[in-house]
């Protein structure tokens, strides 16, 4: 049946393509060596290396896949580059548009592999598809070492240079240039598309950055710094088991802020919880926190500060985030990307342990933002060139991240409307939702289900600017809440009446 399948599709190739699949193994490009150009029949991709789909991604996304043209090359835009690039093309029903994958999932920062995952998604949708392992193979930052050219491919070339390519491969197969070109990513992705919309304006027309990872070495210090609040000494730990005690108080504090009593703090910038109420009164040793304990949690929720200077590194964490604390506060060791970005990219020292050599919040810091010189940040906020070419910029965060502070999406937020000359300048361009109860990238308590990718395409093709997203709160299938996402700084009130799990008794005000 396949093969009857796969040979009608061949018959018919030219009512579909401008070129054969196959016939993209002889395209030309630059520092370009296409491997192979195979069409694959619907239901026929195998992950390739054996590898399951990883990541928690449901296999049945890859039997259901459409048919496609898969396409496959190495970059080499310098002598040490080896960047390996992945561009599936659907055979029909493409919507003449361009999307790409960020590398790896959800949390993979530094993971280098073809996000099969996400080209899937991408192309089930509808769009010529790209994806690159970011000029290297593996979960570390070793590659770094002695590897200049291979860091920067990290950093934003390979990303650009798989863009570029795969417009290419995509007119070259369809007979025209994609229409738009559309990136949506999260986390270590979404420090990938701000890069691109800060260093290359041109290739993406609609970016969707969610919880990024942007400032990278400011990131990685702050990240430090949390874990040492509870690692000063055994006195300041605070068990995984307590981080629900100062969630439910927390959560019992400021709730009701907004009027509505819901298990989810609106608002935590107005949230004035004191970690103190939690004090051990006497000879408790249960349900409670020691005073070096409540030290740490208000440490944690407490800004990163430059020593010296006084200066704010990265932002603290926010009332409400604290079920996940143990990504970055437990554990024997400093989170990974800590360790990986300090021995390989800071130091050059694979045998740097920051227990025998302590991180310097000023010295240290000013050393690793010049190392880095932009490679892998991408903290510019002039986005003026992007914006000017008609680029538009959906930023969202969730207020209960326990990874990257969500104060950081509103600094960045602040920046660029700042160099540009203010809200007025880039009301056309830019928004910046913050998701009332969501974890990192998704989960929580809060409406964290919610589809920017129609939204930015909205504004994109047809100039509907977005106001009030609708968000839901899932459960087994089930959709037990619905809620406005504002755009920023405004937020979610209850209007008064109505059900209070109905985005409908909502409206958007400033605070």
């Amino acid at each position: 049946m396949r093969f009857l399948i796969l040979a009608a599709l061949l018959l018919n190739i030219e009512n579909v393509f401008a070129a054969t699949c196959e016939g993209l193994a002889t395209l030309v490009l630059p520092d370009t060596e296409i491997a192979s150009a195979n069409l694959v029949g619907a239901g026929d991709f195998v992950v390739p290396g054996g590898r399951g789909p990883g990541r928690g991604e449901d296999a049945a996304q890859f039997r259901n896949l459409p048919a496609f043209c898969r396409v496959q090359a190495t970059l080499r835009p310098s002598k040490d580059s080896d960047i390996r690039i992945e561009i599936w093309l659907p055979v029909a029903g493409w919507n003449g548009n361009f999307q790409a994958a960020t590398s790896g999932g959800a949390g993979a920062a530094v993971q280098g592999e073809i996000n099969f995952g996400g080209l899937a998604a991408v192309l089930r949708a509808g769009y010529a598809a790209g994806a690159t392992d970011l000029g290297h193979q593996g979960a570390t930052l070793d590659f770094a070492l002695a590897h200049p050219e291979r860091l920067t491919d990290f950093g934003y070339r390979a990303f650009h240079e798989m863009t570029v390519k795969a417009k290419a491969v995509t007119a070259e197969l369809y007979g025209k240039n994609p229409g738009h070109a559309y990136l949506n990513a999260c986390a270590a992705g979404a420090r990938t598309a701000l890069m691109e919309a800060q260093r290359f304006p041109a290739d993406y027309d609609g970016i969707v950055a969610g919880a990024p990872a942007n400032d990278w070495i400011n990131l990685q210090t702050w990240s430090l710094w949390v874990y040492t609040a509870t690692h000063q000494d055994e006195a300041s730990y605070i068990p995984p088991a307590d981080y629900t005690l100062l969630h439910k108080a927390a959560v019992e504090a400021c709730d009701a802020n907004d009027g509505v009593k819901d298990g989810v703090i609106e608002d935590p910038t107005r949230c004035r919880f004191d970690p103190q109420v939690l004090a051990c009164k006497g000879s408790q040793s249960t349900g409670s926190l020691t005073a070096p304990q409540i030290e740490a949690a208000r440490k944690i929720y407490s800004p990163a500060i430059n020593p010296r200077t006084k200066a704010q590194i990265f932002p603290g964490l926010k009332p409400g985030s604290e079920l996940g604390w143990g990504g970055l506060a437990s554990g024997d060791q400093a989170p990974l990307y800590v360790r990986e970005t300090f021995k390989y990219v800071v130091f050059a020292d694979p045998g740097w342990d920051y227990k025998k050599r302590p991180v310097d919040f000023d010295k240290d810091l000013a050393h690793a933002t010049a190392m880095d010189h932009g490679t892998i940040t991408a903290s510019n906020p002039n986005l003026k060139d992007f914006f000017a070419r008609g680029g538009k910029l959906i930023q969202y965060h969730g207020w209960s991240d326990p990874l990257i502070a969500p104060g950081h999406s509103v600094d960045y937020f602040n920046q660029v409307t700042a160099a540009l000359g203010g809200a007025s300048k880039v009301q056309d361009s830019l928004r910046l939702y913050m998701v009332p109860g969501m974890n990192h990238c998704r989960g929580g308590e809060g409406t964290d289900a919610f589809d920017m990718q129609s939204v930015i395409e909205r504004w994109v093709e047809k100039g509907q600017a977005p106001g009030p997203i609708i968000a839901s709160r899932v459960v087994d299938g089930s959709v037990q809440r619905t809620r406005p996402l504002c755009p920023y700084p405004q937020v979610a009130k209850y209007d008064g009446s109505g059900s209070t799990d109905a985005a409908a008794s909502f409206s958007c005000r400033l605070p």
